[in-house]
């Protein structure tokens, strides 16, 4: 006769069976196969004057980074950064726009939808270098030289804007369509709702949206390197010097970057959680 409820038998001393800790370190093997790379990058850009690409360390010093910054063979690197920001945030605030005026236009059903949404987002089964070369020829075809802010960015766009689509879908279809009506009974114009209603309550989404758009946009490569015209963005300009530099300022590039990409995302997220504290505190 068993006494004291359920056998635990398959269980560990903390009550948790074998597959949880099972799991758990094929998770931890997971994660160290994905960003042990990155570490080590993040590491050896931190060499000495008289180290190189490999372990093991040779002292510890900033002069790789101060190497990004010197005339000579990383002298495009900083333009190249710059034109990357530039172009990250000209795709985000498109791909902000767009996924707005989708998300919103699309509660409702009308003619042709499936076959509109499907098209829109049909860029992410296409192969990017494909999509790239297609846009290439297309710009050739109507005689628009290649360029950072035209055939670039119109590829940087069929790979963020499905993306954006999805996410701001998601956040529209939890929106309670309620406030909308009581600002309607309240004698509200359509402008009046969308911009006191509606955008405040999507803000957080479109936040993530625009985030999004930003960090897809600025390591892009693929879709970029037949359409970039005369200028590189960083990745295009980090890929070119692979074959060419073999020192550790090509790790210091990518902790810099690195850096940079996980600051905006920070600030993104603590832009989110203000907002949404400060409605739980308005609500309370």
């Amino acid at each position: 006769m068993m006494v004291g409820g359920p056998s635990r038998q398959g269980y560990g001393g903390a009550g948790r069976p074998w597959t949880f800790y099972a799991l758990a370190t094929l998770f931890g093997l997971f994660l160290l196969f994905l960003y042990g790379p990155m570490l080590v990058m993040y590491v050896l850009s931190f060499q000495g004057p008289n180290g190189g690409v490999t372990f093991p360390m040779v002292g510890f010093s900033f002069v790789w980074f101060e190497d990004i910054l010197k005339r000579g063979q990383m002298a495009n690197i900083p333009p190249a950064f710059f034109r990357s920001i530039e172009l990250a945030a000209v795709v985000s605030l498109l791909t902000v726009v767009i996924a707005v005026a989708a998300g919103l236009g699309f509660r409702r059903r009308f003619p042709g939808s499936g076959v509109l949404f499907y098209l829109a987002v049909s860029s992410l089964v296409m192969p990017s270098l494909l999509v790239g070369f297609g846009i290439g020829l297309g710009f050739k075809a109507l005689g628009i030289e290649p360029s950072l802010f035209t055939s670039a960015l119109g590829a940087q766009l069929t790979w963020t804007l499905p993306f954006g689509l999805f996410a701001m879908f998601a956040v529209v279809n939890r929106f309670n369509r309620s406030y909308e009506e009581a600002a309607n009974d309240l004698g509200a114009s359509p402008w009046q709702r969308f911009r006191y209603v509606t955008l405040p309550i999507l803000l957080p989404g479109i936040i993530g949206v625009g985030m999004g758009a930003f960090t897809l946009s600025y390591d892009e490569y693929a879709r970029t390197t037949l359409v970039i015209g005369q200028r590189n963005t960083l990745p295009l300009e980090i890929y070119a010097l692979i074959s060419s530099a073999t020192s550790p300022t090509l790790f210091a590039i990518g902790t810099a970057t690195t850096a940079i990409s996980f600051l905006i995302i920070g600030l993104t997220l603590w832009r989110v959680f203000s907002i949404q504290k400060r409605r739980a505190g308005a609500a309370a």
